[in-house]
């Protein structure tokens, strides 16, 4: 994933697409700074680790298309569309590394296969299904959809 990423702000330079280089470049640094944390865990102890994976890659590229999503609202009810299509430009550039997303029958589908698997009956078993989903289908399904069907099924 990394050399895939670093392939591309390569081309980028070479091709002058500035656009593309400025996102592209938006990743790397947000990499570089997981990696920085990534020897030590929130207690400060020691991981064992010198960089985040590729899981963790993908989880923060998830993480940053969903704040781009909510900067399109925020700047889409202020009337900025100039900034509307640079978020959306953003968006566009960082799925290219993420795998195909699931369609909703999809993550329907994988959502009440793993609360039948953990035989949920509640409102409480949530989280123990979420924490599953997330570490089965990391990269390939929106979690706030699949919180929305979670809810659903467990009603």
């Amino acid at each position: 994933m990394r050399d895939r990423i670093n392939q591309s702000v390569k081309d980028a330079m070479k091709s002058g697409d500035k656009r593309r280089l400025a996102t592209l470049r938006l990743v790397t640094a947000a990499i570089k700074d997981r990696d920085l944390a990534a020897p030590v865990d929130n207690q400060g102890l020691a991981t064992g680790r010198e960089k985040i994976g590729d899981e963790e890659i993908l989880t923060l590229l998830q993480k940053m298309i969903k704040q781009r999503r909510e900067s399109i609202a925020t700047f889409g009810s202020a009337g900025r569309m100039d900034l509307v299509e640079q978020e959306e430009a953003e968006i566009a550039v960082i799925s290219e590394y993420l795998p195909a997303q699931m369609t909703d029958a999809e993550m329907k589908a994988a959502v009440a296969g793993v609360m039948k698997e953990m035989s949920c009956c509640g409102l409480k078993d949530m989280g123990k299904v979420m924490s599953v989903l997330k570490e089965r289908f990391t990269g390939r399904m929106d979690f706030a959809k699949a919180n929305g069907a979670v809810k659903e099924l467990l009603k």
